[in-house]
Parts: structure tokens; C-alpha cells; sequence
């Protein structure tokens, strides 16, 4: 089934688009965080950033660095955070690869997640498993 940003693509639903090339589609968050959250898609279905192909996360990557300080100008904000989310444990909700592009203002009452503080030793035996598995 195709999903709620392959019907944007498609024009089946409307959606406020602020760019849009052959392979990409931009467009305003209908839940934003901030005035100007712009979601950046590719028109090729895949579930997540990890899932598409390398040609896809590129060419994505090349509009989110064209267009984030276009959107951090026309809101006047001091800032953005630029994200993916990948899964449903990170609050992934439309399973289309999409990258948020949140414009932030100081002050705007959005703070980071919170953080560990894990030993040397937590922190030298997790990277050694990464290093194992890549």
C-alpha cells in the first residue's frame, strides 16, 4: 500500500511543497515542531534512510544541505535540526525514507533528548562491538 507521501508525490492528497525535482519532493510538516518543519522525500518508495539506495540517500542529503538555509532564512530562525528517524522506537510513523528539517529558534523550548554518562570502559566496550560488527 502506498503510503501517506507517495499520495503527496502522486497528488492524490495535497501538501504545502516548497521544492520538488525529478527525485525529491520537499514540503511543509502538517504537525510541525517549529513554523517552516519541512519534511525532504524522495520520490522512490523505501522504508527508511537504511533501506534506500546510496544514489537516493545522496541526492536526499544534496537538497536537505540546498534548501536547510533557505528555511532557517525565511523563518528567521537561528538554527535547524536535521533528522531521520528509523523505526518505530525512534517515533518513525510514515515508513517513506523522509529527513525533517526542523527550523529552531533559541529559546523555542525544544531541548535534546536527554543524555547517559557512561565509563570509559561502557563507552570502549560498545564501540569495540561496533567495530566487530561492521
Amino acid at each position: 500500500m502506498p503510503s501517506i507521501f507517495s499520495k503527496i508525490i502522486s497528488r492524490e492528497i495535497p501538501a504545502h511543497i516548497v521544492y520538488e525535482d525529478e527525485n525529491t519532493i520537499a514540503f511543509l510538516d502538517i504537525n510541525p515542531v517549529n513554523p517552516g518543519h519541512t519534511l525532504v522525500v524522495p520520490k522512490e518508495e523505501a522504508p527508511n534512510i537504511l533501506e534506500s539506495s546510496p544514489e537516493v540517500v545522496r541526492h536526499l542529503l544534496d537538497v536537505v544541505q540546498k534548501i536547510a538555509p533557505v528555511i532557517v532564512r525565511a523563518t528567521e530562525s537561528d538554527g535547524c535540526t536535521i533528522t531521520a528517524n528509523i523505526g518505530e522506537a525512534s517515533g518513525q510513523s510514515v515508513f517513506h525514507t523522509h529527513i525533517h528539517i526542523i527550523p529552531r529558534k533559541y529559546g523555542d523550548g525544544h531541548i535534546g533528548w536527554s543524555q547517559l554518562n557512561p565509563s570509559s570502559n561502557e563507552l570502549s566496550q560498545t564501540a569495540q562491538k561496533i567495530k566487530e560488527m561492521i
